[in-house]
C-alpha cells in the first residue's frame, strides 16, 4: 500500500492531461525560483549602488568630479548615479546653449532626471509581474488537474461493480497530488513578491528623495529662489 501511494507511482499512475499539469507547474516552479534568487541579489546590488553613490554624493565631493565618474561609471553605476548623471548632463546642455533662464535649467534637469527614474523603476521591477501571475494562477492550474484526475478516477470506477476505499484512494491521491505542485509554486512566489514589492518601493522613495535633493542644490546653483520664498 505504502509502496503503490508513493509520490512517485502518484505520478506516474496519473492521467496524462494531470501529468502535463504536474509538469508545467514544476517548470513554472523552478523559473519562479530562478527568478526570486535573480530578483533577490539584484535588488541587494542596486541598494549597495545606490548607498555607496549616495555617501560620496554628501562627501562634499564636487558635482563636475562625481559626474564625470558618473560618465565613466556608465556600465556599472546604480540607479540614483545614472539619474545624477541625466540630470547633470541636461543641466549642462542648457548652460551650454546659454539658456540663462534659471527655472528653465531647474525644469530641464528634473524632467530629465524623471525621465530616467521611470527607467530605472522599470529594470528594477522585472520579474515582479512573473512571480505575481505564478502566485495568483498556480493554484488554480493546479486545482484543475485535481478536478480532472478525479473526474478521471470516477470515470474508471463506473464499470466496477462493487467500490472500497482501497479502489477509489489511488485515484484520488493521484489528482491531490497536482494541487500540492500548485501551492509549492505559488507559496514562495507570493512570500517573495510582497518582500521584493516592499523592497522596491523603498527603491523608489530612496530614488525621489534623492532628485528632491539634488534639485535643490541645482536650484540654488541656478540662483532660482526657494519657492516658498517667492510665494511669500
Amino acid at each position: 500500500m505504502n509502496q503503490d501511494l508513493s509520490i512517485l507511482q502518484l505520478v506516474l499512475g496519473a492521467s496524462l492531461v494531470v501529468q502535463l499539469v504536474m509538469l508545467l507547474l514544476l517548470v513554472v516552479s523552478v523559473t519562479s525560483w530562478a527568478a526570486i534568487f535573480r530578483k533577490l541579489f539584484g535588488l541587494q546590488r542596486v541598494n549597495k549602488l545606490n548607498d555607496d553613490f549616495e555617501r560620496e554624493f554628501w562627501s562634499g565631493t564636487s558635482l563636475n568630479d562625481l559626474f564625470s565618474g558618473a560618465a565613466q561609471n556608465a556600465k556599472t553605476a546604480g540607479p540614483m548615479e545614472r539619474i545624477f548623471a541625466s540630470g547633470m548632463r541636461e543641466y549642462q546642455k542648457l548652460r551650454e546653449r546659454r539658456i540663462s533662464d534659471a527655472a528653465t535649467l531647474l525644469d530641464g534637469a528634473r524632467r530629465a532626471m524623471r525621465a530616467s527614474f521611470q527607467r530605472e523603476m522599470d529594470v528594477v521591477e522585472t520579474n515582479l509581474s512573473f512571480l505575481a501571475s505564478v502566485a495568483s494562477v498556480s493554484p488554480y492550474v493546479g486545482l484543475f488537474g485535481t478536478v480532472w484526475g478525479i473526474m478521471h478516477a470516477f470515470t474508471g470506477l463506473a464499470s466496477l461493480q462493487q467500490v472500497t476505499l482501497a479502489t477509489v484512494a489511488p485515484g484520488i491521491a493521484e489528482a491531490l497530488v497536482a494541487t500540492a505542485i500548485g501551492l509549492f509554486a505559488a507559496i514562495p512566489a507570493v512570500v517573495a513578491y510582497n518582500r521584493f514589492a516592499r523592497d522596491i518601493d523603498r527603491i523608489a522613495i530612496q530614488l525621489e528623495t534623492f532628485i528632491e535633493e539634488f534639485s535643490n542644490i541645482l536650484q540654488r546653483n541656478a540662483g532660482v529662489a526657494p519657492v516658498a520664498a517667492r510665494q511669500a
